[in-house]
């Protein structure tokens, strides 16, 4: 690989690292199971990043590549990913402004969340950080449509879980 492809990967994953911790986040319960999600998505992005033709951002590639690389690995290794426990999360909340409704309403989304399988949190995911159904379906390799009917799906099934 040449010094400048070399180079503007890791400008590119230098700017854009916050996706990986994000996937690595959702697919994984402590540091050790994060830090080898993010040292293999990282391998992957190297090997893959030749091909990236910049038909779509950087961004949403990766986004594919990572949630991808989790996805894989883990069904390779057939044993249930646990995300990260929401308890364990520590926040910094001023004392006199604090309102545990929000909490509360993320706590019980992370736990209906852990619910779905592994394609629905990365919809989920994706939903979560904004991204159009447009990025979305680049991003999972479906049809606009199909990110639309799946999310609708999971929507319901998200009602059902949150109000059984």
């Amino acid at each position: 690989m040449s010094q400048s492809l070399e180079h503007s990967f890791v400008e590119q994953l230098e700017s854009n690292q916050n996706i990986v911790h994000k996937v690595c986040r959702l697919y994984t319960n402590n540091q050790d199971a994060h830090n080898d999600l993010f040292q293999e998505i990282t391998i992957q992005l190297w090997k893959a990043f030749p091909k990236f033709r910049g038909d779509s951002k950087f961004s949403t590639w990766m986004y594919r590549v990572a949630l991808n690389t989790a996805i894989t690995l883990y069904r390779k290794k057939k044993r249930r990913i646990k995300t990260q426990e929401f308890e364990s999360i520590e926040f910094k909340i001023k004392a006199e402004e604090y309102d545990d409704t929000e909490e509360q309403q993320l706590k019980l989304l992370y736990n209906a969340v852990k619910e779905l399988n592994d394609i629905e949190k990365a919809l989920v995911f994706l939903y979560l950080e904004e991204k159009n159904y447009k990025e979305i379906s680049e991003t999972m390799g479906i049809s606009e449509v199909n990110a639309r009917v799946k999310m609708n799906r999971i929507k319901t099934k998200l009602k059902t879980i949150l109000n059984p």
